[in-house]
C-alpha cells in the first residue's frame, strides 16, 4: 500500500513581496514622479532664470544653475515698474474680492438648501448655467456699466464684476445637502433662527469645503488678468499680472527675459505658498458630501 503525499499549492505572493513592490513602484510611484517633474521643472527653471544675466539665457550652451544668486533682476524689475504698488493692489483686490465671494457663496448655498422660496430650483439652474458661459462674453457689458458708474481705475471697479461664483455656490450646496437634517432641526427647536444656524452649525461643519472655495477664489482673483487689464489704465491701480504685461511691453528684446522671469516669480510664489498651506483642504473639501450613508 503506497501513500501519495499531495504537494502543497504554492503560496500566493503577498502585497509586500519584492515582485509586487517593484510592480507598484513601476506603475504608481514612477508615474507620480514623472508628473511632479513635468509640473515642477518649469517652475524651478523660472526661479533659477530670474537670477541669471541675459548672456546666461541667450547662449548656445545653457546651464541650469546661475553664476550668481544676487537679486539683480528683482531690483531692476522693481526700478522699471512699481512692483510694490502692483503687489499692494493684488493683495487688496484678492483679499476683498475672495472674502466677499466666499461669504456670498455660503449665504446663497444656505438659502438654496434651507430656505423655502418660489422658483428655487430654477434659480439654481441659472447659477449652474453661468459655469457654461465664458467670462470673456461679459467683458464688454461690464466695462460699459462699470466705466459709466465711474469705476474705472478703482478698486471696487476691479472687484465688483467677479463677486458671483457659480462653482463655489454649487460646491457648498452639495456639501450642505449632506449635512444631517437632525442638526439644523434640533437648533430650530431650540429657537435658533437662520442666521444662528448658518454661522453656529452649518459653517463649522462645512469648514473643509469653505476652505476649498476660498482657495479657489484666492487663486482666481490673484491670477485674473483680462478684466483688470480692461478696466485700469493708471499704472498705480494695476495688479501684478497686468503690471507684468506692462513690463514685458517695455522690454521688447530678448535681453529682458531675466526681468520677466523675476516678475513672474513675484506673481507665482505668494499664491503658491497659500496653495501649499491650504492644499490639504482641497481633497477633503471636494470629496466631503460625495458619499452619503
Amino acid at each position: 500500500m503506497t501513500v501519495t503525499m499531495e504537494k502543497p499549492e504554492p503560496r500566493a505572493a503577498g502585497p509586500l513581496a519584492p515582485r509586487n513592490l517593484w510592480a507598484a513602484a513601476a506603475t504608481s510611484y514612477l508615474t507620480i514622479v514623472l508628473v511632479v517633474l513635468v509640473v515642477a521643472l518649469p517652475l524651478i527653471w523660472m526661479i533659477l532664470a530670474s537670477f541669471k544675466a541675459p548672456s546666461e539665457l541667450i547662449t548656445t550652451s545653457p546651464s541650469l544653475l546661475p553664476d550668481s544668486l544676487a537679486p539683480t533682476n528683482y531690483v531692476e524689475a522693481a526700478r522699471r515698474a512699481p512692483f510694490g504698488r502692483f503687489l499692494l493692489n493684488s493683495v487688496i483686490v484678492t483679499a476683498i474680492g475672495a472674502g466677499i465671494k466666499v461669504i456670498l457663496a455660503i449665504m446663497t448655498a444656505y438659502a438654496l438648501v434651507y430656505v423655502r422660496f418660489p422658483f428655487k430650483n430654477l434659480i439654481f439652474a441659472g447659477i449652474l448655467a453661468t459655469l457654461m458661459v465664458p467670462p470673456q462674453v461679459s467683458v464688454l457689458p461690464n466695462f460699459i456699466l462699470i466705466s459709466g458708474l465711474g469705476g474705472a481705475n478703482t478698486y471696487w471697479g476691479i472687484i465688483l464684476p467677479g463677486l458671483g461664483t457659480g462653482f463655489g455656490t454649487f460646491l457648498l450646496r452639495q456639501q450642505l445637502l449632506a449635512i444631517p437634517k437632525s442638526l439644523t432641526e434640533a437648533a430650530e427647536i431650540d429657537g435658533a433662527g437662520h442666521w444662528r444656524r448658518l454661522w453656529s452649525i452649518v459653517v463649522p461643519v462645512s469648514a473643509p469645503t469653505i476652505a476649498t472655495v476660498a482657495l479657489v477664489s484666492i487663486v482666481f482673483e490673484w491670477n485674473e488678468y483680462l478684466w483688470p487689464l480692461v478696466i485700469t489704465s493708471d499704472p498705480m491701480m494695476m495688479t501684478l499680472p497686468v503690471g507684468l504685461n506692462a513690463l514685458r511691453n517695455s522690454e521688447s528684446s530678448a535681453l529682458g527675459y531675466p526681468l520677466l522671469m523675476a516678475g513672474s516669480v513675484a506673481i507665482i510664489v505668494p499664491v503658491l505658498i497659500v496653495f501649499v498651506a491650504l492644499q490639504r483642504y482641497i481633497i477633503a473639501g471636494l470629496t466631503q458630501g460625495a458619499v452619503k450613508d
